[in-house]
Parts: structure tokens; sequence; C-alpha cells
């Protein structure tokens, strides 16, 4: 570990145990994270031509339409223009699947098509194929407010979801909620903590010099406060996934975003 890293941590501990300075789950001012960022990064993620997010985008775009798996067929095969038939689909995210009567998210959905319509193998997680497909499925509902699905089947899994986001963990017992709920707005190691709402994935961090998955930064966040990271596409990743969508509801989604 770097010299930077354990001074990043002693900050966080001890921003986070300070005090609060709003209730846990009070979201009356919910915000975007972009709302937290520098006047140059919003400007950046406005401007498609500047945005380094939209390189995925355009892979995509690609992949979309490129015949894969057994029986050379093409998401635009079955889905045609992304344009209109993924229109709002990103905004609904995660939702009930009737095959593993759980919630899947977005990534895990397309691995499942390729599966069982392509007859392909499915795309490693956070694998640069699988970022880009789930980038420009979600590109198609930019603006759309999100709208998590009211459907009753994922209650339990949307409470456990809060659970996780509420417990503390790691070697610094910390939660989501000690920095996303309780100390949003103050900064941290230069940064502005945000209220943690996921508007913006997969998206392009500047810290990353890449474009990764919400999935990915959960798992960033568990190692920051010395925790084991749930794997990839573990049940509990994606409950947290699916609380977080819901904590979020009413913001407009901007994949493909930028942060710091």
């Amino acid at each position: 570990m770097t010299g930077r890293a354990p001074r990043l941590l002693v900050g966080l501990l001890a921003a986070c145990l300070a005090g609060s300075s709003a209730p846990a789950g009070d979201m009356v001012d919910k915000r975007s994270g972009t709302d937290f960022m520098s006047p140059e990064n919003r400007a950046m993620q406005a401007d498609d031509m500047s945005n380094p997010g939209m390189f995925a985008v355009l892979d995509g775009e690609q992949l979309w339409n490129r015949p894969e798996g057994a029986n050379g067929r093409s998401c635009a095969g079955c889905h045609g223009e992304a344009a209109t038939s993924m229109r709002g689909v990103a905004a609904r995210y995660p939702a009930f699947n009737e095959r593993s009567e759980r919630p899947i998210d977005l990534a895990g959905r397309i691995g499942e098509c390729r599966r069982t319509r392509q007859e392909a193998s499915p795309l490693p997680h956070e694998s640069p194929e699988l970022i880009a497909l789930t980038a420009y499925v979600a590109h198609q509902s930019r603006g759309m407010p999100i709208s998590p699905p009211q459907d009753e089947r994922l209650a339990p899994f949307r409470d456990n979801g809060r659970r996780l986001y509420e417990r503390r963990i790691g070697q610094l017992d910390l939660s989501c909620a000690s920095c996303h709920d309780a100390r949003w707005g103050e900064r941290l190691g230069g940064s502005v903590m945000p209220q943690g709402h996921p508007t913006a994935y997969p998206l392009y961090r500047l810290e990353w010099q890449a474009v990764g998955s919400l999935q990915r930064r959960l798992r960033n966040c568990m190692i920051g406060v010395r925790a084991e990271a749930f794997a990839f596409g573990a049940p509990e990743i994606v409950e947290l996934e699916l609380y977080l969508m819901e904590r979020a509801a009413g913001l407009p989604l901007e994949t493909p975003g930028v942060r710091p």
C-alpha cells in the first residue's frame, strides 16, 4: 500500500466518526454525484466530444450489431434499433429474473441473453466488451428518471441491500451510510463526498483512467474500509445495487458519467 493510501484511510475514519451532518437515510435534498464535481469535470461529462466514456458507448454500438455465438445472432437481430428498444431499460434495473428467481442487473441480463439467445459464452465481469455493451444500452436511457420496478418479489432482496448499505464492515468499522448519508457534502482527500447515487454507470473514473461498473466502485469502497469485497456478480452486491437504485429513484440517468 502506498503512503498516500493510509493517510486517506485515516482521514476517512476521522471524517466519518466525527459526527453526523444529516440523519442516515435523509435524502430530502437528493443530488447526483455530478453536482459535487468541479466545473471542469461537469463540462467533460456534458460534452460528448470530450467525455472519454463515449468511446465505450461507441464500442458497445459495434458489439450490439455484431453476430455472436453458435447461431450467429446479434443483439440487434432480436431487439432492433437500441435507441428505440432499449429506451428506459437501464432505468428499471436491477429487475427480477424469472430464471434465477432473484434480482439481476443489466450486465447480468446481457450475459444471460448471450447464453440463451446467442448461444455464446458470457463476457467476463468488467471486461471491456461487457462494459461497452452495458454502457451502450444504458446510454439509450440518458436523461430518463431512475424508475425501479414495483415488483413485490424484489422486496426481500431490496431490504437486504439496505441492511448491507447500513452495516458497518472492515477494520475501519464503517458502512456506506457512514459517508454517503451522514457526511455527504464534506471533503475527503480533496474530493467532496457525494450521496452515493448510481446515476451514471458505467462511467469513466479519472482515478481508473477507464470506464468501470458500479460493482467495481462498490468493491473499491469495501477494500477502502479494509473489508473483504464481494465477488463480481455475487448475490449481495446485486442486492446492494438494487437498494441503491431505489434510493436514487427519480434522478436522471447520465451514462456515461465522468467522476474524479
